[in-house]
């Protein structure tokens, strides 16, 4: 039976709802872990640890679709749950297009700073010749892969979650197999790598462009459109938090892996890799609840549906609480395990990478509370609480961790840092979820 926005959500509802979204992030989460398990595997530790220092500033430019996906959804949402379905459908056409443009624009700037941002992350040499190879073949998919993430969040908006998820799960698919083809047979390394994600990228923006440009049975359809000045701002304020939280982490990445080279050279940025790997699959699971609920939140806020808001918020929390503790432990049992399928050959790094990803999961306990409660302030169309929360969590309580923790901890205190930061972010949206339920009538 299809679920619909303006329905009743019991827990089983929700979850059917949500989880095409949750199975969705979890794909994307997957096929880039397969680059690393591929490149680290067959091609070496050098090549491996040049991803992981080029690929924060290749995400960067990405973080765009984001910001426009989840603004774009908050404000679409809420127009439809007005019942203006003609205007819903120009203000999701004109952000395709926006995002299109800003992505062609965004391409030749990543392309021109590629080799002074690779300079400036501390890569050199051999290193530094593979970030510019990946980065070289990988960054002209830019506008692909902001078309790609903001479709993830309007295809849950179109009630057309399933679409969202074959268009993933195609991508994927398509990564992995042209990964085993480009770099286990044929050899090609690196660059086999890059030619696999852009592709795959590349596919996942085709499918949901080309479904959206015919006539559909979807709440949302491309059509002609005129500029909305207005409507584009409130998207880009809406989107701010999602786009600082992206942008936040991948400069805090960068940050990361500078101090992972003074405390533990090439090493240290490999084993941080393969925790930022893993990490990326358990946190889809909490960014992939957030995405496919925001434009119910959306929907209900729009429709003045104070009962269904207070029943969304009061389950969401349960769920929440029960997966942050499952994969917290989840996390701690698999920390051995999955530092020896990415760096078995090395026992050193390798005892380093399963040490550093015990601690870091302990972040699982406050991390999806944190995201949700960004992303449901996003659906409010409140995009200055959103940011803030973003923006402590993602930016500054970050910085501080990973700045002074490791002057007492040593390495310890990097992998630390993370945990504390989203410590210090849970208790900022806890005080934020009271502060503003009355104006929302979440509970």
């Amino acid at each position: 039976m299809k679920i619909q926005l303006s329905d009743h959500f019991t827990y089983r509802k929700l979850l059917r709802f949500t989880m095409p979204s949750i199975i969705m992030m979890i794909f994307i989460s997957i096929y880039g872990v397969v680059d690393g398990l591929f490149v680290s595997n067959y091609a070496g530790k050098a090549p491996f640890t040049a991803i992981n220092i080029i690929m924060p500033y290749i995400m960067i430019f990405g973080s765009f679709g984001f910001m426009i996906g989840t603004g774009g959804t908050a404000l679409i949402s809420k127009t439809l749950g007005m019942g203006d379905k003609e205007k819903a459908n120009e203000i999701f056409s004109m952000l395709t297009a926006v995002c299109v443009i800003s992505g062609l624009a965004l391409t030749a700037i990543s392309m021109l700073l590629l080799r002074p941002v690779a300079i400036l992350l501390g890569a050199e040499g051999e290193i530094l010749e593979h970030c510019v190879t990946y980065g070289v073949i990988v960054l002209p998919a830019t506008t692909a892969y902001i078309l790609q993430f903001s479709f993830q969040s309007f295809c849950v908006t179109a009630e057309k979650s399933n679409l969202s998820l074959i268009m993933t799960v195609a991508s994927g698919i398509c990564n992995i197999v042209l990964d085993f083809l480009f770099i286990a047979i044929l050899g090609w390394g690196l660059p086999g790598a890059a030619s696999a994600t852009a592709i795959s990228q590349i596919l996942g923006a085709v499918i949901p462009l080309f479904y959206f440009s015919r006539k559909n049975p979807s709440l949302l359809q491309l059509r002609k459109f005129r500029f909305d000045g207005k409507a584009l701002l409130r998207t880009v304020t809406n989107g701010s938090s999602e786009l600082m939280s992206n942008l936040s982490m991948n400069i805090v990445g960068m940050l990361y892996n500078l101090q992972l080279i003074r405390y533990a050279g090439e090493d240290g940025v490999a084993a941080y890799g393969v925790i930022m790997y893993v990490n990326l699959v358990f946190m889809a699971i909490f960014i992939g609840f957030s995405i496919g609920t925001a434009p119910l939140f959306g929907y209900n806020h729009g429709a003045d549906n104070e009962q269904e808001l207070k029943n969304l918020f009061r389950k969401s929390m349960t769920i929440l609480a029960v997966t942050s503790v499952a994969m917290a432990a989840a996390a701690m049992a698999l920390a051995s395990p999955l530092a020896q399928i990415f760096v078995g050959y090395d026992k050193v790094l390798m005892a380093m990478t399963a040490r550093g990803f015990v601690i870091y999961a302990f972040s699982f306990l406050f991390s999806g509370f944190n995201m949700f409660g960004s992303s449901m302030f996003t659906a409010f169309n409140n995009g200055l609480i959103s940011a803030v929360i973003s923006f402590v969590r993602t930016l500054v309580c970050q910085i501080a961790a990973v700045l002074l923790l490791p002057l007492i901890f040593h390495l310890d205190g990097i992998w630390m840092s993370i945990v504390a930061a989203e410590l210090a972010a849970v208790l900022l949206t806890a005080f934020c979820f009271v502060k503003f339920r009355k104006r929302y009538h979440y509970a």
